[in-house]
């Protein structure tokens, strides 16, 4: 865990003095559709997301392949925390359904990072890949407001892999 906060900055620094958003999110902790929940809490988040392109797959007029950093911190009430780094990509879905552009954006990201379980679920590893598919909407001041479903598990690099689902609102701060 020491090491991988200075590695997070290291790695982030020269994309922190360029564009980019903070993103402020507030869910419940471990959804299950079933009924099957035992660890539920409240979910806060923040994430920095750089809009500084680290790999273009697709062609330049379609930014729908421009993968992205990001680096982030998961909080609950029952004191489990994650600490993550990982890549994102965002198109607007006007542009991808319909050709022109629209104040909805679609956001599926993916990263990796440490979790320390608190008092809450215990997930069975300390390192844990998240990945999130989210929509937002931008308001008028270019900040957008969203939803997201996240999904948290280890990959069965432990013995246990129960995973746990996020959903969360989010608020997006462009700068």
């Amino acid at each position: 865990m020491r090491i991988l906060i200075p590695i997070i900055i290291i790695f982030f620094s020269s994309s922190l003095t360029g564009k980019g958003s903070n993103v402020f999110g507030l869910g419940l902790y471990d959804v299950k559709f079933d009924g099957s929940e035992k660890n539920q809490a409240l979910d806060f988040r923040y994430e920095y997301r750089s809009d500084k392109s680290l790999l273009d797959i697709g062609p330049e007029e379609d930014n729908f392949f421009f993968l992205k950093p990001f680096f982030g911190v998961e909080y609950t009430n029952d004191s489990a925390s994650y600490f993550l780094t990982g890549v994102y990509f965002e198109d607007n879905l006007g542009e991808l359904f319909e050709g022109y552009k629209s104040k909805f954006f679609f956001t599926p990201s993916f990263g990796a990072g440490i979790y320390d379980n608190g008092s809450g679920k215990k997930l069975g590893n300390d390192l844990q890949f998240r990945t999130s598919f989210e929509v937002s909407y931008e308001l008028k001041n270019k900040n957008r407001i969203g939803i997201s479903f996240s999904h948290i598990s280890n990959a069965n690099l432990g013995d246990k892999n129960p995973g746990v689902e996020i959903l969360s609102f989010s608020y997006h701060i462009p700068y």
